[in-house]
């Protein structure tokens, strides 16, 4: 039998991906065990400069194909970065708000079909454990309470026992 599917661990890569390439906004679509992903990176500089960027490439647009080990690999590169156990993390983090809404699936027993990121709200297409698809749109700071959680649980908690 196949490992279960992790979708925060797999959700927080291909956010790491996405915030290496300054792309915040993005239709991602889960295919069997790949993910394509199409959004544009977060405008930046002249309208100008954008002008001419867009000529030059045709389009903003960038599509991103991720297999299966392509994310873990990502998985694991982002491991080895991380130094600071212990310490809250930034939940704006487009890593950390996709690890929250991975677990967020995760806890529902669903398989993502479809996730479409916009600014400030969130689209999850799903199928449930019946067979039947969902759709849920929320904003995405409906999500902070359940970041909160992780953290709680991933943290170790403080002796407040001492033994003297």
């Amino acid at each position: 039998m196949a490992a279960k599917r992790r979708y925060d661990e797999d959700l927080r890569a291909i956010g790491q991906a996405l915030e290496a390439r300054d792309i915040n906004v993005f239709v991602l679509k889960r295919l069997a065990d790949n993910y394509a992903i199409e959004g544009m990176p977060e405008q930046t500089g002249s309208k100008v400069r954008q002008w001419l960027q867009r000529l030059r490439s045709g389009s903003r647009a960038k599509l991103l194909t991720l297999a299966r080990a392509d994310v873990e690999r990502l998985s694991q590169t982002g491991k080895a970065k991380r130094s600071k156990a212990g310490q809250l993390t930034d939940f704006r983090k487009l890593s950390n708000t996709l690890r929250t809404i991975g677990a967020y699936l995760d806890s529902r027993e669903v398989e993502l079909l479809e996730l479409q990121k916009r600014r400030i709200s969130i689209t999850l297409l799903y199928r449930d454990k019946a067979g039947h698809e969902r759709e849920e749109d929320r904003a995405i700071s409906s999500f902070y309470r359940l970041f909160l959680e992780l953290y709680g649980k991933r943290t170790p908690p403080t002796s407040l026992h001492s033994k003297s």
